[in-house]
């Protein structure tokens, strides 16, 4: 089995622990995360390897020294140690240094984006990013505030988002500034634009009759996997509109999971951070 986003290591240690004969890849960017990993699956000795790098990277160049893994597990969730441990500006909750990066050796961070980033560049990855429907408030109060000094803080960037919505919004049931987070974290990290090559790659190295699993937690990223889902299990790929079959296509999965599998009442009860997750599943033909 390959864990594509090993985290903390939770979902492997479940495996290893259910299943005897079973062994695990675990890929991580984060070599921070990776070391609570190691330490939380030590006692599976040599049935866990490590290798820490984005998972579309360790795909595109599958180690030949592993056989194609019969599973692929891709969980698209932030641990909970990157919101509270990590130190690096996930959360609005602590005031701390905007950075968001997941691999904080490479990229850009969040203070950097918000500092050089137009307006209306702005707002549309508020927009498209997480579906902010005032981006373009938040934006303009954005750019004016920087004009003054930069944006380094979360506490500072929550502020302004506080500032710019309206009362109601202000006060909602969620904090005015999640989806602001949010958006920007997708950017820093290049959650949706690494997806569709993350999917295709661990499609390619999945054994036939292997599954392939992913957890998402919002509509955007869930969007995307249903589609490719969707698209891989269709013979033909072509427009509707076509008179010919130009693709060449052939089905290559079997939807597993039609709806998605969502948690259920008592695991929202037990584990709260659960109640937007989506696990679609499909197995490779």
């Amino acid at each position: 089995m390959v864990d594509a986003t090993l985290g903390e290591g939770g979902h492997s240690f479940a495996f290893l622990s259910r299943f005897d004969n079973i062994k695990v890849i675990g890929v991580d960017a984060d070599s921070g995360i990776q070391e609570l990993a190691k330490k939380r699956l030590e006692p599976f000795g040599g049935r866990v390897h490590f290798y820490t790098q984005w998972a579309q990277d360790f795909f595109s160049d599958y180690p030949p020294a592993h056989k194609k893994p019969d599973t692929i597990l891709i969980d698209l969730g932030v641990s909970l140690y990157h919101y509270e441990k990590s130190g690096r500006g996930f959360s609005f909750r602590i005031d701390e240094k905007l950075d968001m990066r997941l691999n904080a050796k490479e990229g850009v961070s969040a203070a950097d984006i918000l500092g050089r980033i137009s307006e209306r560049e702005l707002a549309d990855l508020l927009h498209n990013n997480a579906q902010e429907r005032y981006s373009r408030r938040i934006a303009n109060v954005i750019v004016k505030a920087r004009q003054k000094g930069t944006i380094t803080t979360t506490g500072a960037l929550a502020a302004l988002v506080a500032q710019a919505v309206p009362a109601a919004y202000r006060h909602g049931p969620i904090h005015p500034a999640t989806r602001t987070f949010m958006a920007l974290r997708i950017a820093v990290n290049g959650e949706l634009s690494r997806l569709h090559s993350l999917l295709e790659g661990a499609l390619r190295v999945l054994e036939p009759g292997g599954r392939l699993g992913v957890i998402s937690f919002h509509s955007l990223e869930d969007r995307l996997v249903k589609v490719f889902i969707k698209e891989k299990s269709k013979n033909c790929t072509c427009p509707p509109e076509a008179p010919i079959c130009k693709c060449n296509g052939r089905r290559s999965v079997k939807i597993l999971t039609p709806k998605g599998i969502t948690p259920c009442r008592e695991e929202l009860v037990r584990n709260p951070p659960s109640r937007s997750a989506r696990l679609r599943v499909a197995e490779k033909l």
